[in-house]
């Protein structure tokens, strides 16, 4: 079965901001923020504060991954030029994102260098409020007259639009808003992360939030939800659950497989996180290509 990673990240540096400011290395793969809050942020497998384009394609090599796209945020910190040239070096392998702030004064020409000179065809927003626009945005909305003129950028240009609203029940979980924008915008593609970030209590939230953003133009990556469901233990069967009803609710076609490495390495292999999906008896073989490969291929790399 084919493959494709939909949420996966590569490090040039460790170079985050957050809620607890600036977030630096601080060596073998752990960093601090200006707060003193101290975190892992590179697997210790990797022995290093970088993961490299080689170093993604090792892994995925290993699991029979044939592509992956390449995201990025504020919690590593933006990764644009090198996420750029790890997709012209590998071009049959990576399809990548570009980032930025929409606060920034100079917008316009950051804009004309990633989309016009760079030629990104992704634009990723990560919002959470602990590493994402509204860690460092308080007053941030999804819906409000700035974002509506990005993803109005985003929609002239053709662009995929992914977006990470946070973990369910946070300020920065606006789920109708993210509604609102797609409904706006019904021509572009929307992609919505870690399946709304649903802790291992939100089953409920998550199906009524999976019912409002039930849309042709919406899916969702399946990235961090075992990560997610933290007392879920392996055969990880609440998070399997919670794709299954995302099947159920939204349709087969609207999800995709993703890991969100490297950081998913911190906590089990790469291959359990493939395993986990593939075990289901609830989806069908033809389910299991859609999730794995097809829809991914669709709505990534042939956006255009």
């Amino acid at each position: 079965m084919k493959i494709i990673d939909s949420h996966a990240h590569v490090v040039q540096y460790i170079a985050g901001m957050g809620a607890g400011g600036e977030l630096r290395s601080i060596g073998d793969g752990m960093a601090r923020y200006a707060n003193g809050q101290v975190v892992r942020m590179i697997p210790q497998q990797f022995h290093t504060d970088s993961v490299t384009p080689e170093q993604l394609l090792e892994i995925m090599d290993q699991n029979g991954v044939e592509k992956a796209v390449l995201l990025q945020g504020n919690f590593y910190g933006y990764q644009n030029y090198y996420t750029y040239e790890a997709v012209k070096k590998y071009p049959h392998r990576f399809a990548g994102a570009a980032s930025y702030d929409p606060y920034s004064k100079d917008r316009d020409g950051i804009r004309n260098y990633l989309f016009e000179e760079l030629g990104f065809g992704i634009e990723k927003f990560e919002v959470s409020t602990g590493s994402g626009l509204m860690s460092i945005h308080p007053d941030f909305q999804i819906d409000s007259e700035l974002m509506d003129e990005a993803f109005s950028y985003a929609n002239d240009k053709q662009h995929v639009l992914v977006i990470d609203i946070g973990k369910c029940g946070s300020d920065s979980w606006q789920v109708p808003a993210l509604r609102r924008e797609a409904l706006r915008y019904p021509n572009m593609k929307f992609v919505a992360c870690h399946l709304l970030s649903p802790s291992n209590q939100d089953e409920a939230r998550l199906e009524e939030a999976l019912k409002l953003l039930r849309l042709p133009n919406l899916w969702f990556d399946l990235a961090s939800v075992v990560h997610n469901c933290r007392m879920d233990a392996q055969p990880y069967g609440k998070a399997l659950r919670y794709v299954e009803l995302a099947r159920d609710v939204v349709g087969t076609d609207k999800l995709m497989f993703g890991t969100d490495m490297p950081s998913a390495l911190k906590e089990d292999e790469y291959s359990c996180y493939i395993d986990y999906i593939n075990r289901s008896e609830r989806m069908t073989d033809r389910e299991k290509v859609m999730i794995f490969y097809e829809n991914a291929n669709e709505v990534f790399f042939n956006h255009k």
